[in-house]
């Protein structure tokens, strides 16, 4: 079957609609010097011109840098088996696992991956998966307001200022109110926390659970995956529903993307959770097997009541956090939250003997990452790291989370003594002002 474009009367009709003069209206947002110009499509090449040009194209990154980059999104190790395992032809190129007859490897998978993301949060059900850290928080928002049928959603200061500005863009169109705050009211739907908090301190939120269970409000919990080796679970804390950025399981930084949404809940708001679930069961024979259950997606109910619209292969990145988890396992993940904690704490200490041109800006405990001050603009300053070798961390300025001179700076279990031990002389060195 051809084609059929729209009519210019539906044009007309849908720009009139969203108030547009024209099509090129849509586009103002956009900067000149970024929009596409021309469809011309160069020549066609032989595959080793190709591969030849894109080796150049590449060569040109600069992979090198040691990073102390966070603010959700980190430097981990990714073992060889990750991999090796994630990208077997029938993992790589399957799709939704509708047949259970013909998906059971890919539905076993999922199952398994929702157990140990249950096991890691101290959460009763999870499904497989979201899109990212930031998106999965919008999901549980509206989650909340399905469950207890409020609009008010209170982003706790602990929040990353990059997932509420996804939630404010998400929920841009709909009746939902987006307050700040620490504490519920008998307006609230859920208080959003992060744990550590974005700009690295640790806390219990245990006491604001109780409180939002007094007002009937939920309680959602943004946490680190890999901090869950060492620090008190959502689940421990009373959350209502978790989620997370799970990049640090496995998934390379990969210039933003693909990435994660780990989700988990109780088990009395499981048919309100959005995305893929998994669930075992048995065939005719009592033979085990695996199938997708509570399916109340856009293409199985009418869509004004169906709790997600998650498509694609998501499952592969689930994957291969599952695979890191199996490989860790508890003591595994353990060790690695340890060294990460250890050396943060060892970096965070360089800067606070006297004399120190950097000031840490943290009162509380930390897991991995921490806020610091500068005597000199931090955008500047982590510029001119480069020229060091260094991706020094993220200036918080631009964010609207601090002062022109604060960095959020990132340890994982990859950096060493040596690479600490440079890393604090050349941000005392670009602190104090002095150039060499």
């Amino acid at each position: 079957m051809g084609w059929i474009p729209t009519t210019e009367a539906e044009r007309l009709e849908m720009l009139d609609a969203i108030g547009a003069p024209d099509l090129e209206t849509l586009f103002d947002p956009i900067p000149e010097s970024v929009r596409l110009k021309s469809w011309k499509v160069p020549p066609g090449q032989s595959e080793m011109a190709v591969r030849s040009l894109m080796a150049r194209i590449a060569a040109r990154n600069t992979t090198g840098h040691v990073s102390f980059l966070g603010g959700g999104y980190y430097d981990h190790f990714i073992p060889a088996a990750v991999d090796a395992l994630a990208a077997r032809s029938e993992f790589y190129t399957a799709y939704t696992p509708y047949q259970p007859e013909c998906s059971q490897g890919t539905l076993q998978a999922i199952y398994e991956y929702q157990s140990a993301v249950c096991r890691l949060t101290g959460m009763d059900c999870a499904n497989a998966s979201l899109y990212d850290g930031g998106t999965a928080v919008f999901e549980a928002a509206t989650m909340s307001i399905r469950i207890t049928g409020r609009r008010r959603l209170v982003c706790h200061p602990s929040l990353s200022p990059l997932y509420r500005a996804m939630l404010e863009t998400h929920t841009a169109n709909l009746d939902v109110e987006i307050a700040g705050g620490k504490a519920p009211d008998a307006e609230t739907a859920c208080v959003i926390v992060q744990n550590p908090g974005f700009l690295g301190s640790v806390a219990d939120y245990s006491a604001l659970a109780q409180q939002c269970h007094a007002c009937g409000a939920l309680l959602v919990v943004s946490f680190n995956p890999i901090s869950l080796g060492i620090l008190k679970t959502p689940g421990e804390m009373g959350a209502d529903i978790a989620v997370a950025e799970g990049q640090s399981l496995g998934l390379p930084l990969g210039f933003g993307g693909p990435y994660l949404g780990i989700m988990a809940v109780r088990k009395a708001h499981v048919r309100k959770m959005p995305g893929r679930i998994a669930g075992a069961t048995q065939d005719v024979h009592g033979r085990r097997g695996f199938v997708l259950t509570l399916q109340a997606r856009e293409q199985h109910i009418r869509r004004e009541k169906a709790m997600s619209n998650i498509c694609s292969n998501e499952a592969l990145c689930a994957l291969r956090a599952l695979i890191y988890l199996c490989m860790a396992g508890k003591e595994g993940l353990r060790d690695v939250a340890a060294q990460c904690h250890a050396k943060a704490e060892y970096l965070k200490g360089k800067f606070m003997v006297p004399g120190s041109h950097v000031t840490v800006l943290n009162a509380e405990p930390t897991f991995n990452e921490f806020a610091v001050r500068l005597n000199s603009d931090a955008s500047g300053a982590a510029d001119r790291m480069l020229g060091r070798g260094f991706v020094a961390g993220l200036p918080l300025a631009p964010l609207g989370a601090g002062e022109s001179g604060d960095l959020l700076i990132a340890v994982t279990e990859k950096r060493t003594r040596n690479e600490l031990d440079d890393f604090a002389a050349a941000l005392e060195i670009e602190s104090h002002g002095t150039r060499v």
